[in-house]
């Protein structure tokens, strides 16, 4: 029998190494196992042979990752998804447009930031990221029309920006090495190292006389490239025709949102209400010379620019006091039955942007001095230009104040806003001679036009209010009286 096969036996039966406790031990001597019987002996000697053979033949287990470190790791990488969906704009707007998207996929936003901005028939509204994260996906196109509840962007909540740990990195490297690391940089023998720098840009300075034999090179591609001129020449010809002709290009360009609901509600004005516009023309004077007085003490006090505005308003709230029908409104089925009288006065001042004419709300200007008055006119100018509207400040409104004089209208008839009554037009400033007390005078005119709804106003109101607006004008002083 040779050993391999003595070893095969041995191996698998376990009991006779549990009989002999000793043979476990790795130090037994000969002098204590001289006691033992010969087969016991050749036993023992067997035994351990076989117990070295399996400790050797056992597989040793590759180097695992623990769990606690996978976790890590999965939680870094996997993240959790959330949908932005496009929010509530209001009770009455239920869809926009997508006008344009704030960020580009792979960009890192904080919370609250502007992702997109939609555009309604009466303001823009922003979509603002839920929290901070990485934009993953758009789900919705510029241009698209998306409803209230609309997913439009996926979202990838955690992470952190990527973009300015890069330019941070980009940036070190430009910042000048202090004094202290150039002489912490520099071995014993650094002064040497310069030498070697200063040496660096000489052969750049013997290597300039080598352009000399460059510019020798690109003069035979001149004589080269005489024939494709001959091309353009004969491309011209048509332009010089086109020209002589005059252009007959076309550029259609899709109305926003805004426009649309102007247009439709002008052309809902004209279709319903019966207007009808009375003109009159006011003294500036008075009024002029009042502020050029206060202008400067205002704006010291106040921080206020004294303009035309307050003092038109507060004219129009002291008139309304005598004609409050021009303060009312029709409402109610067909057309409408019923009038509605109101105590309070909210103007409506037009406001020209660049998407359109917005009309914001002076709220309970009846309770303001003129001070107030061109605070709130300025404050809503301001909110209007910058495209921060929102629709709490355009509802409502009660009488309209348009001044198209700043623009340097002579005279025109506003269209009502509908559901108001009536609407006081603002026109430029002129010198223009006018008769006083028999003599001819130069003094600076403005035309006033008041266009009413002759359903509920009578030309003898309307006449009335704007003749009383004229004369708390050409005498502010009477303003304080009322």
């Amino acid at each position: 029998m040779t050993r391999q096969q003595c070893l095969r036996r041995l191996v698998p039966s376990a009991s006779p190494m549990r009989s002999y406790p000793l043979l476990r031990a790795s130090s037994l001597t000969a002098a204590r196992l001289s006691h033992l019987s010969p087969a016991a002996r050749r036993y023992s000697a067997l035994s351990k042979v076989a117990v070295s053979a399996l400790l050797n033949s056992r597989p040793r287990k590759a180097p695992s990752i623990s769990q606690s470190t996978l976790f890590s790791l999965t939680q870094q990488r996997n993240y959790a998804e959330k949908i932005v969906k496009v929010p509530q704009m209001a009770e009455s707007i239920t869809e926009g447009t997508l006008k344009q998207w704030s960020k580009q996929v792979g960009d890192y936003v904080e919370q609250d930031e502007e992702i997109a901005t939609i555009e309604t028939d009466k303001i823009d509204v922003s979509v603002n990221a839920p929290e901070a994260g990485t934009i993953k996906e758009f789900l919705a196109k510029e241009e698209d029309t998306v409803t209230v509840g609309q997913d439009l962007v996926k979202l990838e909540l955690g992470g952190e920006p990527s973009s300015g740990a890069k330019e941070e990195a980009k940036e070190e490297p430009k910042e000048p090495a202090s004094k202290e690391q150039e002489i912490f940089s520099r071995p014993e023998g650094g002064q040497e190292q310069p030498k070697a720098q200063e040496k660096s840009p000489t052969p750049k300075e013997e290597s300039k006389p080598e352009p000399p034999k460059q510019e020798s090179i690109p003069q035979p591609p001149p004589h080269k490239k005489p024939e494709p001129p001959k091309q353009p020449k004969e491309t011209e010809q048509p332009k010089q025709v086109e020209s002589a002709v005059g252009s007959r290009e076309e550029r259609r360009v899709k109305m926003n949102r805004m426009r649309l609901r102007i247009a439709e509600r002008l052309k809902q004005s004209q279709n319903t209400a019966a207007s009808l516009t009375t003109f009159n023309e006011v003294d500036m004077s008075s009024l002029m010379e009042f502020r050029k007085l206060y202008k400067e003490e205002v704006l010291k006090k106040t921080g206020v620019k004294l303009g035309f505005m307050s003092a038109f308003s507060r004219a129009c709230i002291l008139a309304m006091k005598d004609i409050p029908a021009v303060n009312a409104s029709i409402e109610g089925p067909k057309g409408g039955d019923t009038i509605v009288y109101r105590d309070y006065v909210d103007i409506s001042v037009a406001v020209a942007t660049e998407k359109g004419l917005v009309t914001p709300v002076v709220r309970n200007a009846e309770s303001l001095d003129m001070v107030g008055i061109e605070q709130a006119i300025a404050d809503l100018g301001k909110k209007a230009r910058d495209n921060k509207l929102t629709i709490e400040d355009m509802a409502g409104g009660t009488f309209t104040i348009s001044n198209g004089g700043v623009f340097g209208s002579l005279m025109g008839t506003p269209i009502i806003n509908l559901p108001q009554t009536a609407v006081l037009g603002l026109h430029a400033i002129k010198q223009k001679p006018v008769a006083i007390d028999g003599k001819v005078e130069i003094r600076p005119m403005m035309y006033l036009a008041l266009t009413y709804d002759h359903r509920l106003l009578d030309g003898r109101e309307a006449v009335t209010f704007l003749v009383k607006v004229k004369e708390y004008i050409e005498d502010p002083r009477r303003m304080l009286l009322g």
